[in-house]
């Protein structure tokens, strides 16, 4: 097998792509825009720069496409379809988001949406990985505060968390085995829980006493201000929160298992696996 490309090498599902193939054995290129690791495996990836973009391909097989969390992410992800059918690759794994399919669906899932269908009439052979929320932004994004409270819009719906080792575990096996070409893949944790239960389990597994506060939006939106957010992002995570809240991020699937054969991360032994990093 030839060489594959994994943009967003140094990102939390990047780095678990790029660790799924190395285990498998295969002959990784990562790319990201600060990649300064260097050395033959290492490319450095401008989006705004199609030249960089056409060097990052040159020479590969098969590509991770993960555009990064930004406004212009759609027209990043077109234009790496393109340079993708122009220098011959012939497998490209697009990392989506659960419901981009939705109609009207929310902005993130319409960049994606547009970014898939690119891919589906370009001609490239392609999977589609639409995963749900993950586990980790719970360590990142909005963890719990210094004093164990942990702020969300969410109310009482339940959502199907899926742990990004098992993201890049189910790209790594798509992008070295048969019989994904054309195929949509939702990844998802076994069970779905809400986020009281979710800060049962921190609580549980670091030793804090961690609180689900559950927030309007209104006040969710004052906070994203607060941080410095762009108004395009907050809209973004906003509409994310929202359809947490409405559970239409519950339902869970078996893809994890039928891509791997293994069954997915739980969120009890995420939670277990982190606790050091859980308790701050």
């Amino acid at each position: 097998m030839g060489t594959i490309l994994v943009t967003g090498s140094t990102g939390t599902i990047g780095k678990e792509v790029v660790r799924a193939l190395r285990a498998r054995g295969a002959d990784v290129r990562h790319a990201a825009r600060n990649d300064e690791r260097g050395g033959p495996s290492s490319v450095r990836l401008e989006w705004d720069d199609p030249t960089s973009l056409r060097s990052a391909l040159e020479g590969v097989e098969r590509a991770f496409l993960l555009t990064p969390f930004s406004e212009n992410q759609e027209a990043y992800g077109r234009a790496f379809v393109r340079a993708a059918k122009d220098a011959g690759v012939q497998h490209v794994v697009k990392l989506s988001v659960i419901g981009a399919d939705a109609a009207p669906g929310i902005q993130l899932g319409r960049w994606h949406r547009a970014v898939e269908r690119e891919l589906e009439t370009s001609g490239v052979p392609f999977t589609i990985l639409r995963p749900t929320n993950y586990m980790t932004n719970f360590l990142g994004y909005y963890p719990a505060d210094k004093d164990g409270n942990l702020y969300l819009p969410w109310g009482d719906a339940k959502v199907s968390f899926v742990a990004p080792s098992d993201v890049g575990e189910v790209a790594a096996t798509v992008l070295t085995t048969e019989g994904h070409l054309g195929k949509v893949y939702t990844p998802t944790g076994p069970d779905a829980v809400t986020a009281r239960e979710v800060a049962a389990i921190l609580s549980s597994a670091s030793g804090r006493n961690i609180t689900y506060i559950d927030v309007p939006e209104a006040a969710a939106r004052d906070a994203m201000a607060a941080q410095g957010l762009p108004s395009w992002m907050t809209d973004a995570m906003l509409e994310l929160h929202a359809i947490c809240k409405a559970g239409w991020v519950g339902a869970t699937t078996d893809d994890v298992r039928t891509v791997t054969g293994r069954a997915p991360v739980t969120f009890r032994d995420f939670a277990t696996a982190h606790a050091a990093a859980l308790r701050g």
